[in-house]
């Protein structure tokens, strides 16, 4: 089951970022979580951090399956920081983080739905 189409927030968009932020209801994030639970790790966040190849990978994952589990294997101390910055840079909502893995979610545009 697929949660509603979430609403765009154009004011927390930063200038430079192209894709827009998406704000999501509590009752579309409910779902999400309950799937992102059977989900395993997608990437995770070594020794480079948030480099512009890891943020290109998370970039790939997102337009593939628009839930995405990220780990955090060597920036622990700074999950709380970084998991925000994850899903602004990528133009994705932030589900959950819980522990060391941080769950981000973005829509996939309408036109590759169709095909």
């Amino acid at each position: 089951m697929r949660p509603p189409t979430p609403r765009l927030d154009h004011r927390r968009r930063p200038a430079n970022t192209a894709r827009r932020m998406i704000s999501l209801t509590n009752a579309q994030i409910r779902p999400l979580k309950a799937q992102a639970q059977r989900l395993k790790a997608t990437l995770k966040i070594g020794k480079e951090g948030l480099s512009p190849q890891f943020l290109a990978a998370l970039d790939e994952a997102l337009s593939h399956h628009e839930l995405v589990k990220v780990k955090f294997d060597d920036f622990k101390e700074q999950k709380k920081e970084l998991a925000p910055q994850l899903a602004e840079k990528s133009g994705s909502h932030l589900v959950t983080r819980v522990g060391n893995v941080a769950v981000l979610y973005r829509p996939k545009p309408e036109q590759d739905k169709k095909t």
